[in-house]
C-alpha cells in the first residue's frame, strides 16, 4: 500500500499581505422586486459620500429618477452618481450602449443642470454596442411573438434583447471596435446587418447614414474611454476609495432567476456585479436591496399579488406609477397606508399546499394561491417624517414584521422622491 503526502508550502510575506488586503469593497444596490422602487435615490444618497459609482448591465431599458433641490433627473445610461460632481461615474463591460441614447440623454440632463459630467464619466471599452437596427429587430420580434404565440413578452424595443444575443453569439461589436480601425468595424457592421435581414426581410436598415453617426459618436466618447478591467482593478487595489454599484432591473426581472421569459436579458442579481465589471467576489461588501412598500412591474408576466381592481387603480394614481423609460403605467400589488388595512403576501400555495419557492415555471406562478399576513392600515401622511420615532405606530409594527419575515435588517426608510426624504434605521 501506498501512502501520499500533501504537503501546504510555508506562504510568503507577500501571499499573507495578499489574503489580508483584498482590496476596497464595493457596496451594491440593487432592486428586489421588478424594478421602480426607488433604486435611484438610494444610490443618489449614497454617492454623495462615494468615490467611484458603476453600472454594471443593462441599457437604456432602464430608468432611474433623481430628485435634487428640487431639480428632477432621469438617468438611463448614465450612473445616477454622475450628479456628484466628486465622484466618477463608470459604465461597465455589463452594458449595453445605445450611443444616440446616451447623448440624447446627457443632453436632456444638461439642460437640467448637470454639467461637467464629461470630466467624471469613464466607459469600458468592452461594453457592448446597441444598434438602430437592434431595436428595429427588437420590435419586429414582438410584433412576431404576438402572432405566433398569441402575446410578446411587452420590451421596452430598446434593441436590449438582441444585443445581448448578439453577444451571447459572438457577432457583437465592442466599443474597443469602435475605437479602432473604422473600416474593418463598417464591415462587421454590414455582415451583421446582412445576418439579420436574412431572417427578417422586412428589416430596412440604412447601413452608411448609421455609421456616419458612429463615426461621429467615436470621437466625443473617445476620451471617456478605459480599459474597464484595469479601471476597476486599480480602483480596488489602489488607495482608500468608496466604491458603489448601481444594479439596473430587478431580481425578478434576471434572466436566470426573475419570472422568464418576461424577464430582461441579463443578470440583475448581485452575481452580474462581478462579470459586468470584473471584479472578485471577494471584493463585494455591503449588498442593499431595495423594496417598495407596494409592488409593480410594468410589462407582460405573471404577477400574483396584482391588484385589478379600485385599490390597484388607487395605487397607480396616488404613486404617479407611470414607467420612466417607456411611460407606461405600472402594474400594482399588495396594499398601501391609504387604505384601512395592508395585507402583506407571506407564502404561496400550489393545490392547497404551501411552497418554499418561487415558481419558476409562469403557468404554475399564474394559478399560486397567495396567503397573506393582515395589518391595519396608518392613513396618516409621513412624508415629512424625518426620525424612526415619529413614524406612526402602526407603520413602525409594518416594517418591523417586513424585516423580521425576511430576516435582513432595513436601513432606510423611504417617504418620498428626494434624497432628504430617507428615515435611517442605523
Amino acid at each position: 500500500m501506498s501512502v501520499s503526502l500533501f504537503l501546504w508550502p510555508s506562504e510568503s510575506a507577500a501571499v499573507k499581505r495578499a489574503r489580508n488586503d483584498s482590496g476596497n469593497k464595493v457596496a451594491v444596490v440593487l432592486g428586489a422586486q421588478w424594478g421602480d422602487e426607488g433604486k435611484g435615490k438610494v444610490v443618489d444618497l449614497l454617492a454623495t459620500e462615494s468615490d467611484v459609482v458603476c453600472r454594471c448591465q443593462g441599457g437604456n431599458n432602464a430608468g432611474h429618477t433623481v430628485v435634487v433641490d428640487e431639480e428632477e433627473y432621469d438617468f438611463h445610461l448614465l450612473p445616477s452618481g454622475i450628479i456628484n460632481t466628486k465622484c466618477t461615474s463608470f459604465i461597465g463591460n455589463g452594458v449595453v450602449i445605445h450611443l444616440p441614447g446616451l447623448f440624447e440623454e446627457i443632453d436632456k440632463n444638461e439642460k437640467r443642470g448637470l454639467k461637467g459630467w464629461d470630466k467624471r464619466l469613464v466607459i469600458s471599452d468592452r461594453a457592448h454596442i446597441v444598434f438602430d437596427f437592434h431595436q428595429a429587430v427588437d420590435g419586429l420580434q414582438e410584433v412576431q411573438r404576438q402572432a405566433q404565440e398569441g402575446q410578446n413578452i411587452g420590451t421596452t424595443k430598446k434593441g436590449i434583447g438582441p444585443t445581448y444575443a448578439c453577444k451571447a453569439s459572438r457577432t457583437g461589436l465592442r466599443i474597443c471596435d469602435l475605437m479602432a480601425d473604422f473600416g474593418e468595424f463598417s464591415t462587421r457592421v454590414k455582415n451583421l446587418v446582412l445576418q439579420y435581414q436574412s431572417m427578417y426581410p422586412a428589416l430596412k436598415v440604412d447601413v452608411e447614414s448609421e455609421l456616419k453617426k458612429l463615426k461621429d459618436y467615436a470621437e466625443r466618447i473617445r476620451p471617456l474611454i478605459r480599459d474597464g478591467v484595469y479601471f476597476m482593478y486599480d480602483a480596488i487595489h489602489g488607495p482608500p476609495k468608496k466604491i458603489l454599484v448601481e444594479g439596473a432591473n430587478a431580481a425578478l426581472l434576471d434572466i436566470d432567476f426573475g419570472t422568464y421569459p418576461f424577464v430582461t436579458s441579463s443578470n440583475c442579481t448581485v452575481g452580474g456585479v462581478c462579470t459586468g465589471l470584473g471584479i472578485p467576489p471577494a471584493n463585494i461588501g455591503e449588498v442593499y436591496g431595495v423594496s417598495k412598500a407596494y409592488t409593480t412591474r410594468v410589462g407582460i408576466g405573471a404577477f400574483p399579488t396584482e391588484q385589478l381592481n379600485a385599490v390597484g387603480e388607487l395605487l397607480q394614481t396616488r404613486g404617479h406609477e407611470v414607467g420612466v423609460t417607456t411611460g407606461r403605467k405600472r402594474r400594482c400589488a399588495l396594499w398601501f397606508y391609504v387604505l384601512d388595512e395592508i395585507k402583506v403576501g407571506v407564502a404561496y400555495k400550489i393545490n392547497g399546499k404551501r411552497v418554499p419557492y418561487f415558481p419558476a415555471n409562469m403557468e404554475v406562478l399564474q394559478k399560486v394561491e397567495v396567503e397573506y399576513e393582515t395589518f391595519p392600515g396608518w392613513k396618516t401622511d409621513t412624508s415629512a417624517v424625518r426620525k424612526w420615532s415619529d413614524l406612526p405606530p402602526k407603520a413602525q409594527n409594518y416594517i418591523r414584521f417586513v424585516e423580521n419575515r425576511i430576516g435582513v435588517p432595513i436601513k432606510w426608510v423611504g417617504v418620498g422622491k428626494s434624497r432628504e426624504c430617507m428615515i435611517q434605521m442605523f
